[in-house]
């Protein structure tokens, strides 16, 4: 059965820092990319960063570039999400995503999610 399971999230500052960490068990964690995505009110879920299998390739949206940065520990089955200079927009439900092939069909696999609240 797969799990994705986020923490790290909470109330914090503009222009402070975040870690997250989505911990994942299911499936075979290390020959997966790795994806966060984020979903502030009444807005869509949007990308925010991808990380590769082995971790030596990574992709960021526009809005978080030079801030954020995503790594994993194939040994810990764990994806990470730094955040950093946070600014009042990055206050999201941030989701961590598993996209995997299942009876022939790629399915998305989500985690409840964790709420980062950037407010002074």
């Amino acid at each position: 059965q797969v799990q994705l399971v986020e923490s790290g999230g909470g109330l914090v500052q503009p222009g402070g820092s975040l870690r997250l960490s989505c911990a994942a068990s299911g499936f075979s964690f290390s020959t997966i990319p790795m994806s966060w995505y984020r979903q502030a009110p009444g807005k869509e879920r949007e990308l925010v960063a991808s990380i590769s299998n082995a971790g030596r390739t990574t992709n960021y949206a526009n809005s978080v570039k030079g801030r954020f940065s995503i790594s994993r520990d194939n040994a810990k089955n764990t994806v990470y999400l730094q955040l950093n200079s946070l600014k009042t927009e990055d206050t999201a439900v941030y989701y961590c995503n598993a996209r995997l092939l299942r009876t022939g069909t790629l399915r998305d696999y989500w985690g409840q999610g964790t709420q980062v609240t950037v407010s002074s």
